[in-house]
């Protein structure tokens, strides 16, 4: 996978090379000093995934499956709105089907099969498991499920240019939601877009990162170096508030090993809670 991403133009700071500990999950790791505002990983847009990009890729097709989603929605308007804001992962995972679906074909090939095909989020969790987890956890684990079955559904409709094959198939399907789902970097300008990037894809979360995304208009992306960062260090970027872990265990699997917030037990004051114009975030207690 670096071999060909290099070709298409990915570009490393020396030193920068892919890390595991146990042979299943694998990272960026510099082996030689960084500096400060160093550009770590630089991705072409070429190689980029892009939502922008694979609406205007699919067009048509994938407008009707994505006017399938929304409509077939009969609940209240807020649902409605999540469904909107949640489009452009959809667009990911449809990508992420049809070049599956090409097979060595596929342009993205080395990447697709370099990805994990093991997930351990809330969308990966059987019914037993979301059971047992605490109410905020379990409420955003089968929120996630939901707009997973969404999903589905639509691309089973028949609009996404997939076979039926593919689309039948639930381990294949849940897996490249996954991947979308936890792969993704969202830029807002110079329109809202989520986006995978190859190699920039995998690096892990911090609390205190020593790296960020910056993505240019043009869809390219590039990871800068925040501070200093010593050989041996793992390459970091946050992921989302470390304060409030539970929605990075639902979209990711795991929580920070430096965790002290006690889950919120008043899931079934949701509609109190938000009137009085708090989050859920805000109702978390923290440990010593």
């Amino acid at each position: 996978m670096e071999e060909w991403a290099a070709q298409c133009g990915m570009q490393k700071a020396p030193g920068v090379e892919i890390a595991s500990e146990d042979g299943v999950d694998y990272s960026l790791q510099a082996t030689q000093p960084i500096s400060t505002g160093q550009s770590v990983v630089y991705v072409p847009a070429d190689i980029v995934l892009n939502s922008a990009s694979i609406q205007q890729e699919f067009g048509e097709s994938l407008a009707q499956a994505e006017a399938v989603l929304v409509q077939g929605i009969k609940v209240r308007v807020r649902v409605k709105e999540g469904i909107n804001y949640r489009l452009p992962l959809f667009r990911l995972m449809a990508k992420i089907l049809v070049e599956y679906e090409k097979g060595q074909e596929s342009a993205f090939y080395p990447w697709l099969n370099s990805l994990p095909k093991q997930f351990f989020n809330g969308v990966s969790m059987t019914k037993a498991c979301t059971s047992c987890l605490p109410p905020y956890a379990g409420w955003l684990t089968s929120n996630e499920k939901i707009n997973y079955a969404r999903f589905a559904q639509a691309l089973r409709q028949g609009w996404v240019p997939l076979s039926q094959e593919t689309v039948s198939n639930e381990e294949v399907v849940k897996w490249a939601y996954n991947v979308a789902f936890t792969r993704f970097h969202e830029v807002w300008q110079p329109e809202r877009a989520k986006l995978i990037g190859p190699m920039a894809d995998m690096l892990n979360h911090a609390a205190d990162p020593n790296c960020a995304i910056e993505v240019d208009y043009s869809g390219n992306i590039n990871v800068v170096a925040l501070r200093e960062i010593p050989a041996g260090s793992a390459l970091t970027i946050s992921y989302g508030d470390p304060t409030n872990p539970t929605p990075l265990f639902a979209q990711y699997g795991f929580l920070p090993q430096d965790c002290t917030t006690i889950f919120c037990k008043a899931m079934h004051l949701e509609p109190q809670i938000r009137g009085l114009g708090y989050d859920f975030a805000e109702l978390l207690f923290q440990t010593e």
